[in-house]
C-alpha cells in the first residue's frame, strides 16, 4: 500500500487526515507507513497509539520543541491517542543524538523535576483527555539483564556506527560509552512496551525511531511507522533554534514578547514558521508563503498573520490582537508604552541609570546596561539617552517611561508611586 493510492482504494474519510498529518513532515518511513497505520486503525475501529519520547533536560520549551508537539496534537484532533513516554530511566542515560561528546547524566530527581515543568507547558498544546503518560523506568528499571541481552541481538555495532554522530566521534577517536550505544535500544524497547503504531521525532531521532520497528517485529508486533519533523531555525533564520544561541522563542514568553520576536524573523522563513508553528491548513500556509516571497507590503502582512496565529495558540486571539496593537504603537507610530509596568526608583536626587535598568529587569547587569546606553538602545519618554550618560537627575526620570530597544519598557515611579 503506498501513499499515492487513488481515492477509490483509500477511504475518503481518511484522506483529509492523511493530508494534514503528512503536511510538514520531513520524512515518513516506510513511505506507505502512515497510510498503512491509518487503514489498520480504521479496519480495527480503534485510535492509533502515537508515541513521543521526552527526556527532560531543561525547564523551558521553545517553539522548536513545540513543532513535534503540534504534530502530535494533530493526531489527537483526528481522534488518536498521544502516548508520552517520559524518560525516567533513559533520561539518566542521556540521548547521544547530535552530540559530539558524552552527555552528562541526570539524576532521577532531576528528570522528575524537569518533567513536571515540561508537562505544565506541554499540556498547553496537547489535549489531556487524549494523552497517555507513562514512565519508562516502570519497565526498564526492573528489566532483567537476560531480557535486555535478548533485545541486543536485534542491533549490531556496525548499524550503530552508521549513525552520523557516532561515526564522527569514532573517526575522531572521541570516546563513545556503552550506555550511549544502549540508548537507541532502550528507546526501541519503549515502543514494544507501549505497542506504538507511530513514533514521532525530530530528524535527529530517525535512527532511534527505526530501531523500535525492528524490536517490535522481533516480538511479533506490527512495526511502527516513523514520522519525523524538521528542526526549526531560530529567529536569525539560519541556526537551529536554541537557548544557547539566544535565537529562541519560548512558549511561556508573554504575548508581546512572542509577537515582537516573530516580527524579527527574515521573510525567507515566514512560510516555514507558518507550517511548523501554527494550526494553519496546508492551503493557508501555501498562500502565506507565496505572499512572503513577494516581498514588500505583502511579506509584512504575511509575517503579521503568522505571528498572530502563533501567539493565538498560546495566549488566545484577544491577547494576540493586543500584542499586535502594542507593537504598532511602539514601532510603527512611535508611541510610548503607557501601560508599561511600574518600576521603583531608588532614593536620592542623582540616579544611576544602569542600576535602574538592571533592577527593572531591562538588562541582565549594570555593565550590560551601560553597553545598551552606549549603543543607543535606551530612551526616556522617547528621548535617546546619550552614550556615557549614566547618571541623571531624579526629576528627569520620575513618572517617565524607560524603554530598551522600544519593546521592553517600565514606568519609573518615585517613593510615593
Amino acid at each position: 500500500m503506498s501513499d499515492d493510492q487513488t481515492p477509490e482504494q483509500f477511504p475518503p474519510s481518511l484522506e483529509r487526515a492523511r493530508e494534514v498529518l503528512s503536511f510538514g513532515a520531513a520524512q515518513i518511513l516506510p513511505s506507505d507507513g502512515l497510510t498503512e497505520r491509518l487503514l489498520a486503525a480504521h479496519r480495527e475501529g480503534r485510535p492509533l497509539r502515537v508515541k513521543l519520547g521526552i527526556d527532560p533536560s531543561g525547564s523551558e520549551l521553545t517553539l522548536g520543541h513545540a513543532v513535534v508537539l503540534r504534530k502530535l496534537r494533530q493526531f489527537q484532533d483526528f481522534g488518536h491517542t498521544a502516548v508520552l513516554v517520559v524518560g525516567g530511566f533513559t533520561g539518566q542515560v542521556g540521548d547521544p543524538s547530535g552530540r559530539t561528546a558524552t552527555r552528562v547524566a541526570q539524576s532521577a530527581d532531576q528528570v522528575v523535576a524537569n518533567a513536571q515543568s515540561y508537562f505544565d507547558q506541554v499540556m498547553r498544546i496537547l489535549d489531556p483527555d487524549r494523552t497517555e503518560v507513562v514512565n519508562n523506568a516502570e519497565w526498564l528499571g526492573t528489566m532483567q539483564v537476560a531480557e535486555i541481552l535478548g533485545y541486543t541481538r536485534q542491533l549490531t555495532v556496525a548499524q550503530l556506527l552508521e549513525r552520523d554522530d557516532f561515526s564522527r566521534r569514532f573517526a575522531a577517536h572521541q570516546p563513545i560509552t556503552l550506555s550511549e550505544f544502549f540508548y537507541p535500544l532502550l528507546q526501541g524497547i519503549d515502543s514494544v512496551e507501549v505497542r506504538a503504531d507511530i513514533e514521532l521525532g525530530g530528524t535527529d531521532q530517525t535512527f532511534n525511531n527505526l530501531v523500535g520497528r525492528e524490536l517490535q517485529r522481533s516480538r511479533g508486533q506490527a512495526p511502527q511507522a516513523v514520522l519525523t519533523v524538521p528542526l526549526l531555525v531560530g529567529t536569525d533564520g539560519v541556526e537551529k533554534m536554541g537557548k544557547s544561541l539566544g535565537n529562541y522563542i519560548a512558549i511561556n514568553d508573554t504575548a508581546d514578547e512572542q509577537f515582537g520576536k516573530l516580527m524579527k524573523i527574515p521573510d525567507s522563513v515566514v512560510g516555514l514558521y507558518a507550517q511548523l508553528c501554527t494550526a494553519m491548513t496546508p492551503e493557508e500556509v501555501a498562500a502565506l508563503t507565496a505572499a512572503a516571497a513577494a516581498g514588500g507590503a505583502d511579506a509584512n502582512r504575511a509575517k503579521r498573520a503568522m505571528a498572530v496565529a502563533v501567539v493565538t495558540l498560546y495566549h488566545g486571539k484577544p491577547a494576540a490582537d493586543a500584542a499586535q496593537a502594542r507593537f504598532d504603537a511602539i514601532f510603527k507610530r512611535g508611541e510610548l508604552q503607557v501601560d508599561a509596568p511600574p518600576a521603583q526608583l531608588p532614593e536620592g536626587d542623582s540616579i544611576h541609570l544602569p542600576a535602574v535598568l538592571a533592577a527593572a529587569g531591562l538588562a541582565p547587569s549594570s555593565s550590560a546596561a551601560r553597553r545598551l546606553i552606549d549603543e543607543g538602545a535606551v530612551r526616556v519618554d522617547g528621548q535617546l539617552v546619550g552614550a556615557k550618560q549614566y547618571d541623571l537627575e531624579r526629576i528627569a526620570l520620575e513618572n517617565k517611561v524607560l524603554t530598551v530597544g522600544k519593546r521592553r519598557a517600565v514606568t519609573l515611579r518615585g517613593s510615593a508611586g
